[in-house]
């Protein structure tokens, strides 16, 4: 299999006015940047103008740190926000875990296949049940317990997390709440799955809610954490229909299915750099 060439992603946001899109394409071909790949966007209710752009590594002629360095000069100019993404460097991701396994079983698969390109550096669970799975591939499973000092738990997970120096923090379904410290240390960067369409039926237990309201429709949602539960800039949604006949049972079965593609689609888009985040919206090239 042909390897993929090497790139650098340019994400890149500021207010919107004209001749930004010919600022950074003059900057880029100045330093014989070769664009494989550009999208943008305007909001025209913040006013705010996003883009993401691609360029062969090997077409410049300096490194990513140069890039950075250079970039950031038009960064200032423009008065915007923007990073420079490097595909050559393989990133790393830490999961969080609970007792269910349908979206650590999902990711594991695909990193085990290829077709999730990343090192999961650990896995962490507040309880064991998915210890032998994930040592079965490899990986290291590390089990802190929350039953007593939750306070102290979340201290060891943060150690954990922090060490590993992730790329994504992922709770595949790990039903704990998050501290206010650790969601700002993590903000963009850790990921969660809701077994709901957002904003309906946060919480506890969506799918009881779903059931007793006779809903049509149960979703999933990946969104980024922030310290409101469930109210973090949406990465990713879908749904799957569901009807009078279905049980509780039946709708949660259905659910796991769209959780699981709905997770792997929000965290390979944050790893390739196609999710830009505007106060509580989002932008997924």
């Amino acid at each position: 299999m042909t390897q993929p060439q090497r790139r650098y992603v340019i994400t890149f946001g500021c207010p919107d006015r004209t001749g930004i899109v010919a600022r950074i394409s003059q900057f880029l071909a100045d330093a014989g940047g070769w664009i494989v790949e550009a999208a943008y966007h305007t909001d025209p209710e913040t006013g705010w103008f996003f883009t993401r752009q691609e360029v062969l590594a090997e077409s410049l002629p300096f490194d990513v740190a140069e890039l950075r360095a250079r970039f950031a000069g038009v960064v200032a100019e423009l008065g915007g926000e923007g990073k420079v993404a490097d595909t050559g460097r393989r990133q790393r991701v830490v999961l969080l875990v609970s007792k269910e396994g349908h979206c650590l079983y999902d990711l594991l698969g695909r990193v085990a296949s290829g077709e999730l390109d990343v090192d999961v550096a650990a896995v962490i669970g507040n309880h064991e049940d998915l210890a032998s799975i994930t040592r079965a591939h490899g990986i290291p499973f590390h089990h802190i317990s929350f039953r007593e000092d939750k306070v102290a738990a979340f201290a060891e997970v943060r150690s954990v997390v922090d060490a590993a120096e992730p790329d994504a923090i992922v709770l595949a379904r790990f039903m704990q709440i998050l501290p206010r410290q650790l969601c700002e240390a993590w903000a963009g960067r850790a990921l969660n799955i809701h077994h709901s369409f957002l904003p309906s039926f946060v919480g506890a237990k969506p799918y009881h809610q779903a059931y007793q309201r006779g809903v049509k429709l149960i979703g999933a949602t990946c969104h980024y954490v922030t310290a409101e539960l469930d109210a973090g800039p949406i990465v990713e949604q879908d749904v799957i229909r569901v009807g009078h006949g279905d049980s509780v049972r039946d709708m949660v079965r259905k659910g796991r299915d769209i959780e699981k593609v709905v997770l792997a689609r929000g965290l390979r888009w944050h790893l390739e750099s196609r999710v830009l985040v505007h106060g509580n919206k989002t932008v997924v090239f």
